[in-house]
């Protein structure tokens, strides 16, 4: 098992950009059956209201890219039942969106979803494998495999080898996520400043603006204004809402590491 890994993992290493190590993972799943790939990572599972985050990242292969305008802009992605599902569990598992078909996602269809189950009919993309890849800090991505106007059989084949592809799931989000950019990593659009990250550190520790002050070497009202700034950003009242903001937005963490 070790030895696949170690190979598996090569192959997408040799690549040196994250669309590179997309493509490679592409054409392997082709082998197991797959003709298109989504690829998503969302920083921050959830958002202070408990609905789910858009996606940071969406990559797509042998898919319409007017699915980034629905998934991402129309919130799509929000009502995804598949996604639904992806939150609450850490195995692989086959969907279908016929009406009729009996897996996991069906309990999670609504009339709320029918806009998704619709845009996924139209294209003949309503039945795939995903495989959820949840990492210590919360944040999560999702690797799925759909067949063009699958048949019943295509459950058969793609349970057969439902283990081989989560294998390579995981290893290609391993080797992907080290090559991430800054907006990728980011939540939404909010972006603060390393300044005003920096103060927001200290007062969430408990340091008043003057402790701050003195342990940046900066004036007291350049202090403040960089809290109030971060609160603005963040939509917060004041300086304690803008901590619990950016805490929860992972905003205040250094750079994580991933390993698998």
């Amino acid at each position: 098992m070790l030895d696949e890994i170690g190979t598996i993992r090569r192959q997408f290493t040799a690549h040196s950009t994250l669309d590179g190590r997309i493509d490679q993972v592409f054409e392997a799943m082709k082998h197991l059956g797959y003709e298109a790939l989504i690829y998503d990572y969302t920083p921050v599972a959830f958002d202070l209201d408990g609905e789910i985050m858009i996606p940071s990242l969406l990559k797509l292969r042998n898919i319409s890219e007017d699915m980034h305008e629905y998934w991402c802009n129309r919130g799509y992605f929000r009502i995804d039942p598949v996604q639904q599902v992806a939150l609450r569990t850490s195995a692989p598992f086959f969907w279908n969106y016929d009406a009729d078909a009996d897996t996991l996602i069906r309990r999670f269809m609504t009339r709320d979803t029918e806009p998704v189950a619709r845009y996924l009919g139209e294209r003949d993309m309503s039945t795939g494998v995903t495989v959820p890849v949840h990492m210590p800090h919360g944040d999560y991505a999702t690797v799925t495999g759909i067949r063009f106007g699958a048949k019943r059989d295509f459950e058969m084949d793609a349970l057969r080898y439902i283990a081989d592809f989560s294998l390579l799931a995981h290893v290609f989000h391993e080797t992907a996520y080290g090559l991430f950019d800054a907006e990728a990593r980011s939540v939404g659009k909010i972006r603060l400043t390393e300044r005003e990250r920096e103060c927001l550190r200290y007062s969430a520790e408990g340091y008043s603006a003057k402790e701050i002050s003195r342990i940046i070497e900066r004036s007291v009202p350049t202090v403040v204004m960089h809290l109030n700034a971060a609160a603005k950003k963040l939509g917060a009242k004041n300086r304690t809402q803008a901590v619990v903001r950016a805490t929860h937005y992972r905003m205040l963490e250094d750079q994580p590491s991933y390993n698998l």
